[in-house]
């Protein structure tokens, strides 16, 4: 099974409500929506203008935009 991620954020939110940041997915990938979980460290080395998808692992492939 695998999903297209069609946000274009590489890294979390950063939400400061309080003493303590809460980080907030930025990139779709986190196992614990909506906060980010440190997934998105996968796509940090993504090129600019191409399109990926990602797996239930985490394996990414490009795919056609």
């Amino acid at each position: 099974m695998a999903r297209r991620i069609t946000l274009n954020g590489t890294g979390p939110i950063r939400i400061d409500p309080q003493d303590k940041p809460v980080f907030v997915c930025g990139c779709g990938l986190t196992n614990n929506f909506p906060f980010c979980d440190g997934t998105h460290k996968a796509c940090k080395d993504e090129q600019e203008g191409k399109v990926y998808e990602y797996d239930q692992q985490g394996h990414r492939r490009e795919v056609e935009g």
